[in-house]
């Protein structure tokens, strides 16, 4: 548990190779949606519980959380996460309503004026992963924009559990940001129910959210359909690049976080520090015993490297080749790295970020 393959000074031209990504199967996940698509578009409902019961083992007696369930969720939501998550909530909408778009006019020769004016998306469906992880973060991080954004329809899906209820956390997440319906559907067969509607769930304008490989596959079928999404996602990645200020068990613990998302994720240590990869692989070891997830981390370590570059310069040329999905910078000298990082999706600055 927690061994990570370590590449020491990896010659440029093999740089492709060692960061190579998981792939998959397409063809069969095109199989897949086809005939889940087809069988949900024709019945509806019937299909949606019927795919519910094989892939969750769940026989929700209703599709839609209810009321009594909603208050259910709020008594089983511990207080302590309850205030965590009205926290996040409110960061994620200081930071959402600085992109609320500005209505200049521009005024051009002969009196000619423009201007840009934005309508809300009136139905959006959002889709929050809940098996394996129940991704109540991800509630936050969907509905709290599209509540701001004026969105007159919030509609979310999510696996139920077992025993057909939401996960609490999900659905006391869902009603504290503002979210209208809560269905208690997942995986494929939650896309094309609301691609096409069916007796519970109405169709939608733009579908959005992680998901696995199925979803993000279903999701592309979906935009053939008329229905927008907002990108293909592929499995989640995390590069750490670290220097002699790094903590050795703050980046075993964000290598890991990464890692637990699902055994095709990928994580990254990059360093000029020929002693770190040993430490934080001690870190990781010790750290991975803890964890529930423990199998699921394993195999996407398989797949995860450090690579020991000569320099910080060489480093900042890695990340630009590789163009991580999120990227953490655990250094002592964030401006010299920030104007060269060109290729990265979310960057994070600092041990504490």
């Amino acid at each position: 548990m927690g061994k990570i393959n370590i590449v020491k000074y990896p010659p440029r031209e093999t740089w492709e190779r060692v960061t190579k990504r998981p792939g998959g199967g397409a063809s069969d996940l095109d199989r897949v949606c086809e005939t889940i698509f087809e069988e949900v578009r024709r019945e509806g409902d019937e299909a949606l519980r019927r795919y519910t019961r094989h892939f969750d083992r769940a026989r929700p007696e209703f599709l839609e959380v209810t009321g009594e369930e909603f208050e259910e969720a709020a008594r089983e939501t511990p207080a302590a996460l309850r205030e965590a998550i009205l926290l996040a909530r409110a960061r994620v909408e200081r930071f959402h309503v600085l992109q609320a778009p500005r209505e200049d006019v521009t005024i051009h020769d002969h009196g000619i004026r423009c201007w840009q004016e934005t309508r809300p998306i009136e139905r959006v469906g959002l889709y929050v992963p809940g098996g394996s992880a129940p991704l109540f973060s991800t509630v936050v991080m969907l509905v709290v924009p599209a509540r701001l954004a004026g969105c007159r329809e919030i509609a979310l899906c999510t696996p139920p559990r077992p025993d057909g209820k939401v996960h609490p956390a999900i659905a006391w997440s869902a009603r504290a940001c503002g979210a209208t319906r809560l269905y208690k559907v997942g995986g494929v067969q939650a896309i094309a129910a609301m691609t096409f509607g069916t007796e519970s769930i109405r169709r939608v304008d733009k579908i959005l959210g992680p998901g696995n490989a199925f979803v993000t596959a279903a999701k592309q079928r979906a935009s053939t359909l008329g229905v927008a999404i907002d990108m293909p996602a592929g499995p989640s990645e995390l590069m750490v690049v670290a220097d002699e200020t790094a903590d050795p068990r703050f980046v075993a613990a964000d290598l890991l976080s990464q890692a637990e998302h699902g055994p095709d994720s990928q994580v990254f240590l990059v360093t000029s520090e020929e002693y770190l990869p040993e430490r934080v692989e001690a870190e990781l070891e010790r750290q991975a015993r803890a964890l529930p997830r423990g199998e699921i981390i394993e195999r996407a370590l398989g797949t995860s490297t450090c690579v020991v570059l000569r320099d910080r310069e060489e480093c900042a040329d890695f990340i630009n080749s590789y163009a991580p999905e999120h990227l953490m910078l655990s250094v002592k000298d964030s401006a010299w790295w920030i104007p060269l990082v060109q290729h990265a999706g979310s960057v994070f600055i600092g041990n504490y970020s």
